[in-house]
């Protein structure tokens, strides 16, 4: 027996002008797990195909090349002695038609280090529209990147202070183990202007936000937020409005769209009832073909990203 979907936000009518209709699902997203090495990178992948053309698709891989539905997962797909021919067909039936988004989740992180604690909080964090800070965030991750277990502690105490979770933890000194960490990195890369700029007041500030439940900071520990963002804008390309069909996923709460979608049309200029974001609809993957093409090509470009590293799939 399956539960009822969760989280979502369908349009409450037909979306006006024009409007493009993507399918989504990711691979490698592990919650707020984010330092786990097994899982370095979070491959989110949309494509532009009908009901039908997905499953066509699908069943040209099933007949042409032999492969068993259960094998549409790429760990089995990629194993398979007929891989490489079907994964040439099947990147070359989505050119044009598709995008893959990655995650790198480390510099993530720092990107919501420097867009959290020495920015405005703003659901735009971690996307191209936010890019004011983008070269202090690429320093940061080189001096975390080069300093082995330094940098790795300065992440772990971010994650650790930042988990809403432990909201009955308040005061319990993640902050100083966080300004401890810090101060460790430091001596790593003592003119980085992030490190010096971090401020104990305000990120005290910012984590008993976090615990209060305040709504209008976005969870800071959830990637797909900015990877569906990153997706939007690129299939709306500033011209047209983009309806979500996606794999259920529990991060993506309706008030979390909400506010996503009051963010895009705010910063293009446009009332909230034109946003780029026209709406997203949750599906079972099981139910809609479009979703388990996507989910190949997620796991796909998360384990090769050269395959389809050619401009043609893999967003800016």
């Amino acid at each position: 027996m399956r539960l009822p979907l969760q989280g979502g936000l369908p349009p409450v009518a037909a979306p006006s002008g024009a409007v493009v209709e993507i399918a989504c699902d990711e691979s490698g997203f592990s919650g707020t797990n984010l330092l786990d090495p097994a899982t370095p990178v979070i491959a989110h992948a949309s494509v532009d195909v009908t009901v039908a053309e997905a499953a066509e698709l699908l069943a040209t891989l099933r007949s042409g090349f032999r492969f068993a539905p259960h094998e549409f997962k790429s760990r089995q797909f990629l194993r398979r002695p007929e891989a490489a021919e079907a994964l040439a067909w099947f990147l070359a039936a989505l050119r044009g038609r598709a995008r893959v988004h990655l995650v790198d989740k480390q510099f993530f992180l720092v990107t919501r280090i420097v867009d959290l604690l020495l920015g405005q909080p703003s659901y735009l964090a971690g996307t191209r529209l936010a890019g004011q800070r983008r070269t202090d965030a690429h320093v940061l991750h080189r001096a975390v990147r080069t300093t082995g277990p330094d940098g790795d502690a300065f992440l772990a105490a971010f994650v650790d202070m930042l988990r809403t979770k432990r909201r009955d933890r308040a005061g319990d000194g993640s902050v100083d183990r966080f300004f401890v960490a810090r101060d460790a990195l430091l001596r790593h890369a003592p003119g980085d202007a992030v490190l010096t700029a971090l401020d104990r007041v305000r990120v005290a500030a910012v984590q008993a936000r976090l615990y209060a439940e305040d709504r209008s900071i976005p969870p800071p520990l959830e990637p797909l937020l900015p990877a569906l963002a990153e997706t939007v804008l690129c299939w709306s390309a500033g011209q047209r409005r983009v309806l979500v069909t996606h794999d259920e996923q529990s991060a993506l709460t309706a008030d979390r769209l909400r506010r996503l979608q009051r963010a895009l049309a705010e910063r293009a200029g446009l009332p909230a009832g034109e946003s780029p974001l026209a709406g997203l609809v949750m599906t079972d993957s099981r139910d809609d073909p479009r979703v388990q093409v996507a989910d190949l090509l997620a796991g796909v470009a998360r384990r090769m990203p050269r395959a389809v590293d050619d401009g043609a799939l893999l967003t800016p």
